[in-house]
């Protein structure tokens, strides 16, 4: 059942921006495919829903900090797919002028502070926003993003202790995806949950379905409320999971069975959401199918306009290394 707190309209646009995440990866990985992408990339299909349900609990002034899966936060906070496209392929249009690629991809006007190769590394930062915000007295809210594997840094209880001594505005997101590379998360740490974790720095801790898109929206509806409010930090654990790869060089993935990602994928967010909406008569699946199209055919034409954009000049290398 849909809450009473959404409008009719929020879990349609959710819907259609879980599409767009997921149309962006799909055109990613076959450009990858085709030498046409530097470097490596880290995919989060099957992770929409909590990109989605959590920036769309946030206003615009509000702040994300991402990691190197951080496509999907990226679009969800309010990216220009057509920039977002031309930073993946290097290109001078780029929100980084093709510095960032896949993994430091950063929108400062819509409140996305960059992606993060370093595990656990937006932890920190986060924290160091939240003493900004509440030092300037905005009321806005950061949100960090990290995976399981970030939960076992020291980074993370570094964090999470300042930011409760400090009573800060920020909300802890757990993205729950079961392995940190090719280590299981169960065998990683001696309890259930992550949001256990949170008892020990006097926070709120909760764990949520990250496949649903809607669960994951209430939580973080409720947790930015209340640290807006200035009850300070939240953690929120997603259980969620990626159907793709750690990365583009974890093609065989021999740590998990075909049958557990197909079991995952059973429970695909998109087509959670799509079947709930049709479900309750706010959607029918003709209009799902055209948002689906549209959203493919608008990263095509992002990857049309992206590649049509010039490379950096190599004279440019240090700019924005030193200041004037």
């Amino acid at each position: 059942m849909m809450s009473s707190t959404l409008s009719a309209g929020r879990p349609v646009a959710m819907l259609r921006t879980m599409m767009l995440i997921r149309a962006f990866e799909e055109k990613a990985d076959e450009l990858f495919a085709l030498g046409k992408v530097h470097g490596t990339m880290h995919l989060s299909m099957g992770q929409e829903a909590v990109a989605v349900g959590v920036c769309s609990a946030l206003q615009p002034d509000d702040y994300i900090l991402s990691t190197h899966r951080g496509h999907g936060h990226c679009l969800a906070k309010g990216a220009d797919v057509a920039r977002m496209m031309a930073e993946f392929l290097g290109k001078e249009t780029g929100y980084c002028r093709g510095r960032g690629g896949s993994m430091h991809i950063a929108d400062v006007s819509s409140g996305n502070l960059g992606a993060n190769g370093i595990v656990a590394g937006g932890l920190p930062i986060a924290t160091g926003v939240g003493l900004s915000i509440k030092v300037r007295r905005t009321g806005a809210v950061c949100v960090a993003f990290f995976g399981d594997g970030a939960a076992n840094e020291g980074a993370f209880h570094e964090s999470l202790n300042l930011a409760s001594l400090w009573t800060l505005p920020v909300v802890f997101v757990c993205e729950n995806n079961q392995y940190a590379m090719s280590m299981p998360a169960q065998k990683a740490m001696n309890i259930e949950r992550i949001s256990q974790r949170a008892c020990a720095y006097g926070i709120p801790g909760l764990t949520v379905d990250g496949m649903d898109a809607l669960a994951v929206f209430e939580a973080s509806r409720e947790a930015v409320g209340r640290v807006r409010a200035g009850g300070g930090p939240v953690l929120i654990e997603c259980l969620t999971y990626r159907y793709k790869g750690h990365s583009k060089s974890d093609v065989a993935q021999r740590y998990r069975t075909r049958a557990e990602i197909d079991a995952w994928r059973a429970r695909d967010p998109i087509l959670r959401l799509r079947e709930a909406l049709q479900a309750q008569g706010l959607l029918e699946p003709s209009e799902a199918d055209r948002m689906e199209a549209e959203a493919r055919a608008e990263i095509d034409e992002a990857l049309r306009r992206a590649e049509a954009g010039p490379e950096p000049d190599p004279a440019t290398l240090l700019d924005g290394v030193y200041a004037d």
